[in-house]
């Protein structure tokens, strides 16, 4: 409001303002997923169909997907198109996480929303598509240790499951450093504070590249928690060059006086010789 604007200029929220902007954006980004999820419901079969690619591509007689109850299948196609639903609204519902964050910024910051939202997609796009190409691996190496002869019959919703688990795990981990850079825009955590917590960030990487990836081998874990920890160093970085912005610095400032420096040591060098 203009009166409110006016005595807080920073345009400050009380904790109970947040807790209504929470509800909303939440609000906000289930109806946009539940949308994309109807329009998910009318891409299933094809969406089923590409699931099961690398299942045909191990083996010569495809592995027989079975459903264990009547009502199975429905209810597959229910997770699917829900499944769909998050994939596809993806710029949404991390727009509204970016929305949430807006009124804790100065007029200023805001620019970044905007870039806020679009690496937050190409971040979780990244991740998705990392999970998808682990899964074909991850399953070749897996069937690998079916005995010659055998036939393996596969529960549908253990493998779909499977399926869309390691898409969103790794999706939803390369958000994470963004959320600490939100974190930090908000003033909750200072780059210090996420450097003093560096051995919680390995173990956690550690813990959940081991969780979300199937493969037997270490190679594709050690691989995921190197790029994970890359992330979160990244994280850290922007949020120290926030926090030493916040605190009266600027480039122009700090090449300034390095600039200056380093003539007045050519200079002291030169009136030496």
């Amino acid at each position: 409001m203009p009166g409110q604007k006016k005595n807080n200029p920073q345009a400050r929220m009380r904790v109970s303002e947040h807790l209504v902007e929470l509800r909303k954006r939440l609000l906000l980004a289930l109806a946009g997923i539940l949308m994309a999820s109807i329009g998910g419901w009318f891409l299933v079969t094809p969406t089923l169909n590409w699931m099961q690619a690398p299942l045909l591509a191990v083996s010569e007689q495809a592995p027989q997907l079975n459903f264990q109850t009547i009502g199975a299948a429905f209810d597959m196609r229910i997770q699917v198109s829900l499944w769909l639903g998050v994939l596809i609204s993806a710029p949404w519902w991390i727009f509204q996480i970016g929305a949430f964050i807006a009124p804790g910024l100065k007029r200023k910051e805001k620019i970044y929303i905007a870039s806020f939202g679009l690496v937050g997609v190409l971040l979780f796009s990244g991740g998705a598509l990392s999970g998808i190409w682990v899964i074909p691996k991850a399953v070749a190496i897996l069937n690998s240790f079916t005995p010659d002869g055998a036939l393996m019959l596969l529960r549908a919703d253990s493998y779909i499951t499977f399926f869309m688990r390691m898409v969103l795990a790794f999706g939803l981990s390369c958000l994470a450093p963004e959320i600490l850079v939100a974190l930090n825009f908000m003033g909750v955590m200072t780059a210090k504070t996420m450097l003093k917590g560096w051995r919680w960030a390995v173990v956690i990487a550690a813990v959940f590249s081991a969780v979300a990836n199937p493969l037997p081998t270490a190679w594709p874990m050690i691989v995921q928690m190197s790029a994970l920890i890359g992330l979160y160093l990244l994280a850290v970085g922007i949020s120290a060059i926030n926090d030493w912005i916040k605190a009266g610095g600027s480039l122009r400032s700090h090449f300034g006086k390095i600039l200056r420096k380093r003539k007045h040591s050519e200079a002291s060098s030169a009136s030496k010789q």
